[in-house]
């Protein structure tokens, strides 16, 4: 059976820091890209950051580009994002989603999980 999990999320002020984890287990972690993808409320899907399965290729939205980190540990089936100089415009269900292409296509997404809440407010 196929499980992501995420976790980490949180009330943080502006500026401040959070890392998101996501635990995966029941397929090849290895040989799948990962991605984070979040949606704010009211709003639709938008693709943060993603990376290959070696974790050599990685890539970003233009607006977390400096600010974010995404990277992911294969002997323990694990991703992270590391979040900094986080603003209220970050506020957003943070999703791990794992894929055979290194896409930003949702469409291209096989298992989800069921997001970790970050809100940035003072």
């Amino acid at each position: 059976e196929v499980q992501i999990v995420e976790s980490g999320g949180g009330l943080v002020q502006p500026g401040g820091s959070l890392r998101l984890s996501c635990a995966a287990s029941g397929f090849t972690f290895g040989i799948f890209a990962m991605s984070w993808v979040r949606q704010a409320p009211g709003k639709g899907l938008e693709w943060v950051a993603g990376i290959g399965g070696t974790g050599s290729t990685t890539r970003y939205t233009d607006s977390v580009k400096g600010r974010f980190t995404i990277s992911r540990d294969n002997a323990k089936n694990m991703l992270y994002l590391q979040m900094n100089s986080l603003k209220p415009e970050d506020t957003a269900m943070y999703y791990c989603a794992a894929g055979r292409l290194f896409s930003t296509r949702f469409s291209d997404y096989t298992y989800w999980g069921q997001g970790t809440q970050v809100t940035v407010s003072s």
